[in-house]
């Protein structure tokens, strides 16, 4: 069968689209990463309303992903407005480089130079921002877990690179602190470890969805003020803690400490010589854990109660894979 291609969704398209996934207005929403609400008004709307291009290009995304049966019930909803591109034979070298995503059973994989446990968050729209705003990202991995002092302790041996102040005399970290998160690195030092990995420090919207997923929660676990789920000020510790401690603040991707704990450098630059932290830390109030509350530094800032983890593009992560077998 050709593939129905929309050349610019309206609010008709939308529920053709979602009449012929045979979804509830509350499932289609879910599957896009949107409001209920939003879905709403664009079928209400009809051809008269189009939505945004982040999300134009999620509806395409849907459509393309969807089983025969249901583009052809879409094709039959739509009728004459719709394009029809005939399929085509790839080429040798896009059958080389369209390999697929790994398998349900590694959306959860060890990179391969760090061997840090790393976990997918997969492409779609999110729900962004204070004001909830939908935002469409590409797939990508990013680290379970923060850098660890033992993580960056590899880095520093094998690089050579200056070890944090609080560690010893030797070079290493204390063994009490071998599973907290590395801390009293600035951003060019976090940035330093990621390009030895082959990765990058996250940006403020991918970090984002992998703390609040794609239903608009405020934090990790959901939208309750629950302090206890994080390691803040209000709980007393005044300290990093490890970083597989909070099992119950998880975000909905299995992401720990994405609230608490330690604030963590980002790639966004918030203007020249400052890039943005996200995640709150022990040092820090509740109130600035919200995964949607900006803070920035100057790069050269450095502190104990600052860290990071990485992130790498999903074709990236492909690549890696096959070429370790």
């Amino acid at each position: 069968m050709t593939s129905p291609t929309v050349q610019v969704w309206s609010g008709r398209e939308v529920r053709a689209l979602r009449e012929a996934k045979r979804m509830s207005i509350r499932a289609f929403a879910a599957h896009l990463g949107i409001s209920e609400r939003m879905v709403s008004k664009w079928e209400a709307g009809g051809e008269s309303i189009h939505p945004r291009p982040v999300n134009q290009h999620a509806l395409d995304s849907s459509l393309n992903a969807s089983s025969t049966d249901v583009q052809t019930r879409f094709a039959g909803l739509v009728g004459a407005s719709l394009t029809v591109i005939p399929p085509r034979e790839p080429s040798d070298n896009e059958e080389q480089q369209n390999v697929p995503l790994p398998t349900d059973e590694q959306h959860q994989v060890r990179h391969p130079i760090d061997g840090k446990l790393m976990t997918l968050i997969a492409a779609g729209v999110f729900l962004h921002g204070p004001d909830n705003e939908p935002l469409y990202l590409p797939a990508f991995y990013i680290d379970v877990f923060p850098t660890t002092n033992a993580d960056y302790g590899r880095f520093t041996a094998a690089t050579g690179h200056t070890a944090p102040q609080h560690w010893t005399k030797e070079g290493g970290p204390p063994d009490i602190l071998f599973d907290h998160p590395v801390v009293f690195v600035t951003w060019h030092d976090a940035s330093a470890y990621a390009e030895w990995t082959a990765k990058t420090l996250p940006s403020s919207q991918q970090w984002e969805k992998a703390a609040r997923g794609t239903r608009g929660d405020v934090y990790p676990w959901g939208s309750q003020l629950t302090p206890a789920k994080c390691n803040v000020r209000e709980g007393g510790i005044r300290n990093t803690t490890p970083v597989d401690r909070y099992h119950s603040g998880v975000s909905p991707y299995g992401v720990y400490d994405l609230c608490g704990n330690t604030w963590e450098w980002l790639s966004t630059e918030s203007e020249p010589g400052r890039h943005e932290l996200k995640g709150s830390a022990f040092t820090s109030p509740f109130h600035r854990a919200t995964p949607s509350t900006f803070n920035d530094a100057s790069t050269d800032m450095l502190d104990d109660d600052t860290s990071f983890r990485c992130t790498t593009p999903a074709e990236t992560m492909r690549a890696l894979l096959k070429m370790s077998g």
